[in-house]
């Protein structure tokens, strides 16, 4: 059960860590740590990129050992396995609900970007660690998906630290390591089409988020009840299957009201 946990936790966690990319504060990273504007400060992108990066990393290791202490907690409790599995397989679906925004149900959202006037009044290893240090932590910024608070939990069910460390850090890293997505930014053309390209790329990454929950609140299921997770799965393929419906309706309707009168 260990085992299923910790790499379900680690695939929430990578793909909680992506999705935060399109959090204001995960693009405003990458307006303001780019080649382009990096230069004008009279500084080496690479380095400052670095340095965001080890300071990300060193956030989720904070995270980590966090989620540690309470995973120690946990493990010395001794819970049963499917208790555990329960509490996770309602993590996950709270988790889904949360971020659909299911029957008005939203989970508190930190709503708080970086301090950008750091970039005019600091060193780039300072703003550049800094800035990664509170984004890797993954609670000190804006928070773009409830999948953060699974990764807590699912990492916290594992019962072990060393297990609960690791996920940090890998949150950690993959979210340091997005800052190398605008390495390419070198003109103020290139970034407009950075951004255009990455806001047109939110609805993937968004379906993404929600097939790695569907693939973790399945798999709780599962262990919990085969008959849970095919009612689950029913009712995820019916409400899928509503929505797509109405994005379908949508472009018809406004043809409609676009058609000149007779």
């Amino acid at each position: 059960m260990t085992t299923v946990l910790a790499l379900v936790a680690a695939l929430i966690a990578i793909a909680a860590a992506a999705r935060s990319t399109w959090s204001p504060c995960g693009l405003s990273m990458l307006s303001s740590i780019t080649p382009l504007a990096e230069q004008g400060r009279g500084h080496r992108y690479r380095t400052t990129a670095l340095w965001f990066v080890v300071g990300s990393v060193l956030g989720g290791a904070c995270l980590g050992l966090l989620m540690a202490a309470l995973a120690a907690g946990i493990g010395a409790v001794g819970a049963s396995s499917m208790l555990l599995t329960s509490v996770a397989a309602v993590a996950c679906l709270v988790t889904i609900a949360a971020d659909a925004g299911v029957g008005g149900l939203h989970l508190p959202i930190h709503r708080r970007q970086v301090n950008e006037r750091w970039l005019d009044q600091f060193r780039p290893w300072v703003y550049g660690a800094g800035f990664g240090w509170q984004i890797g932590t993954g609670l000190a910024t804006y928070i773009k998906t409830c999948a953060v608070y699974l990764m807590i939990v699912l990492a916290v069910l594992t019962g072990s630290p060393t297990t609960a460390l690791l996920v940090g850090v890998v949150f950690g890293l993959v979210r340091g390591l997005a800052v190398f997505l605008g390495r390419h930014i070198t003109s103020a053309a290139s970034l407009a089409e950075f951004h255009r390209r990455l806001v047109a790329a939110e609805p993937v990454a968004r379906a993404a988020m929600t097939g790695c929950e569907a693939v973790a609140a399945l798999t709780f299921c599962a262990l919990v009840s085969p008959w849970l997770a095919a009612a689950v799965g029913v009712v995820g393929v019916a409400a899928l299957g509503r929505s797509w419906s109405r994005s379908l309706r949508r472009p018809a309707a406004r043809l409609r009201v676009r058609q000149p009168a007779p």
